[in-house]
């Protein structure tokens, strides 16, 4: 039998939800793994108790990213649609959602971070959505990442694909803290700031804090969800790169 891709544990007196990406060392976000957190999340997030969701991944690396494969025309709509859910998930999961990331954090597996309320990133982490280079867009972080920092920060990314450090990405705001073991440091923000609260008024601070912010999520999410399978599946460039990239070529960009 396969090993399931994630673990999943209820830990400080099953006060927090901890879910650990494994598949090092890519640690893939492919439809496995999103079935996985989807039911996790769906399983537990309504645990009266709980007070904090820990997001990690075992290995070197957070995540490489979607799987390509599930990128092509075949399966595209399924496997963003599954993507949007999660997405939408931690975005607007009723406890704070902290994600501890070391390595390569790319494409699918920042999207995952993105909906998260606070990120902690190793000093080795290594921040990007490349899928431009493929000849597509990001979607879900194209509906959020303009919305946690400033917009020429995420036009930047999003537009050019580069990757960005963990000190820059502290100096955007896009990580709420650098530290040589980032798990560690969710786990001390948990202990320190989230332990000793009332479960039922963090949730009410959880909701306050984002008013507004997951509603435009969610409408954000469902235009670029249509512009990418729509308009821009449609395109003879963007089949070309993702071809491209899985037979390890460089595309031959017709620019339509």
């Amino acid at each position: 039998m396969t090993a399931p891709p994630l673990r999943v544990a209820l830990e400080r007196e099953h006060r927090v939800l901890h879910l650990r990406l494994d598949r090092p060392k890519a640690n893939i976000v492919d439809a496995q793994m999103l079935t996985a957190l989807e039911d996790a999340l769906t399983d537990h997030l309504q645990q009266p108790k709980l007070r904090a969701v820990v997001l990690s991944a075992e290995g070197p690396h957070f995540s490489f990213g979607a799987s390509v494969e599930e990128h092509l025309p075949a399966q595209c709509a399924a496997m963003l649609r599954s993507m949007h859910r999660v997405v939408t998930a931690i975005v607007e999961s009723p406890v704070p959602v902290l994600v501890a990331l070391r390595g390569q954090c790319l494409g699918g597996g920042l999207e995952l971070a993105l909906g998260a309320h606070l990120i902690f990133a190793a000093p080795d982490a290594k921040l990007a959505q490349p899928e431009i280079r493929l000849g597509v867009f990001a979607p879900a972080a194209s509906a959020i990442l303009p919305l946690r920092v400033p917009r020429v920060r995420a036009e930047d990314m999003l537009l050019s694909g580069r990757t960005v450090t963990a000190a820059e990405a502290l100096q955007m705001g896009l990580v709420a803290g650098v530290a040589d073991d980032p798990l560690s440091a969710a786990w001390q923000y948990y202990d320190e700031h989230l332990a000793a609260l009332s479960a039922s008024s963090l949730r009410f601070a959880v909701r306050a804090a984002r008013v507004g912010f997951a509603e435009e999520v969610r409408r954000r999410l469902e235009q670029v969800e249509i512009l990418y399978l729509e308009e821009l599946m449609r395109s003879r460039d963007a089949t070309e790169g993702l071809e491209a990239f899985l037979a390890k070529r460089p595309p031959a960009w017709t620019d339509s």
